[in-house]
């Protein structure tokens, strides 16, 4: 269906944010799928109004980038990483577990519209291998009964938490944050834990230090 002016009126103020109102395309995309649950057609086209785009242009960048779809998203999306780390500490299992318990396979939605599950290459998360996101959200060192259980909650209706953010509110309340507009929970959940610091904490007994930055107007060479 079209879009309502609230999105419209949304859209022209992400324009109004840059320099150059196309490098709102992207945060945009998100709010059409916080609307709409995916990019739809009606989207495309009102992204290319705002911006002055054709659709064709638009199009490509939907449909480049993996976090936006062609085709609607479930309630929860749940995307499990299969890369080398996590599969090693169980990231296969997770995935199989995962998909016998929702019935569906890679990029497909359950018949009630709820889960969409997607076998992710990496999610920038390997000291808490394996992981699952639910919503974008880290469900951290998951178990193939942990992401189980998850799915039940999700299921039933009990809250979720996620393990370093707040609890679980829905794809598309997620998709609209990352469109920009703020949900009041960003100091939900621990900021950093004691994998995330490891490195600093080694780095610091070892008396190391970062180098320092040239004087502005300097290059390195001529610092030497």
């Amino acid at each position: 269906m079209p879009l309502t002016e609230q999105i419209r009126a949304e859209a022209y103020h992400l324009a109004g944010r840059y320099p150059q109102s196309r490098s709102a395309l992207l945060p945009m995309l998100h709010l059409v799928q916080a609307e709409e649950g995916y990019v739809s057609g009606h989207g495309i086209a009102l992204c290319a109004q705002v911006l002055d785009l054709t659709t064709a242009e638009v199009s490509a960048v939907a449909s480049f980038y993996t976090m936006f779809r062609r085709h609607p998203v479930g309630q929860h999306h749940v995307g499990v990483c299969t890369n080398t780390l996590c599969a090693q500490l169980g990231g296969d299992a997770v995935w199989s577990a995962v998909t016998e318990r929702l019935g569906v396979g890679h990029d497909e939605t359950t018949p009630d519209g709820v889960f969409t599950a997607e076998r992710i290459e990496c999610q920038a998360a390997c000291t808490h291998a394996p992981v699952m996101t639910v919503d974008w959200e880290y469900i951290d060192q998951v178990t193939p009964a942990g992401a189980v259980a998850v799915l039940d909650d999700l299921a039933a209706g009990r809250p979720v938490h996620s393990t370093r953010g707040p609890v679980v509110s829905g794809w598309q309340a997620t998709e609209r944050l990352l469109a920009g507009f703020d949900d009041g929970q960003e100091a939900a959940g621990p900021q950093a834990d004691d994998l995330m610091l490891a490195g600093l904490r080694r780095a610091r007994e070892l008396g190391m230090t970062a180098p320092a930055v040239p004087a502005p107007g300097r290059t390195a060479t001529q610092e030497g």
